[in-house]
């Protein structure tokens, strides 16, 4: 099974980036520089992936994981 996540990004008019990982509601995350807003949301979503998982809402079948920003 391959994920494919896009992430959505925009700066803040205080200057501070916010990402979105569009196919995850919900999964959106700041961070002080466009990099660091991607590498927290791509984190969270990977959290939300286990938990998913881990429910057995998702199935554990082997998964590819990849974002695109």
């Amino acid at each position: 099974m391959t994920m494919n996540f896009t992430i959505e990004t925009e700066q803040e008019v205080d200057g501070r980036w916010i990402a979105e990982v569009l196919e995850l509601p919900g999964v959106t995350k700041y961070g002080s520089t466009r990099a660091e807003a991607i590498a927290h949301a791509e984190a969270l979503a990977l959290r939300e992936m286990a938990e998913r998982i881990e429910s057995g809402e998702q199935i554990s079948a082997p998964i590819t994981i990849s974002f695109a920003a």
